[in-house]
């Protein structure tokens, strides 16, 4: 049995989005809103930023084929569309793409992000690997809970 959706309900409000390079070459801002869809069956994310080279996106989630976690059907201004296995357990949020999908960018990508004690920030780091062994940062992202 899929994994029950409304374990996802610390995702859902709106939320100011900063991200940052590691050797902070640039950074951003925007905002995110993670709404239900159909009732509860599905989770909604928009994305939108400040930054020129960054893309808007939209994300569906949905239960996971396998029964067990999410995946996130990610689609963005670029015309980018990836598919990222995903995870959360209340206070850890994880999302992994160990494949290139549609997009021509053949390159493994992770994002863990952890909730503050009150549930107001997310913590995270987005990270890539060419090879699925050996991880580098690609960028920071933080949110910070508006509603």
């Amino acid at each position: 049995m899929p994994d029950d959706a409304s374990a996802l309900e610390p995702l859902i409000g709106t939320w100011d989005i900063e991200a940052s390079a590691p050797g902070g070459e640039w950074s951003g801002t925007g905002r995110t809103t993670f709404e239900w869809l159909l009732g509860h069956a599905f989770v909604l994310e928009r994305s939108a930023v400040d930054h020129p080279d960054a893309p808007d996106s939209h994300a569906v989630v949905a239960p996971a084929a396998e029964g067990h976690g999410w995946t996130q059907h990610y689609f963005d201004s670029r015309g980018v569309v990836r598919l990222y296995e995903m995870g959360f357990d209340g206070r850890e949020w994880t999302l992994l793409r160990r494949t290139p999908d549609f997009s021509p960018l053949s390159f493994h990508q992770r994002y863990v992000g952890t909730f503050s004690e009150d549930g107001g920030v997310i913590d995270g780091q987005w990270e890539m690997s060419d090879d699925g062994a050996e991880w580098r940062s690609d960028f920071r992202l933080t949110y910070r809970r508006v509603r």
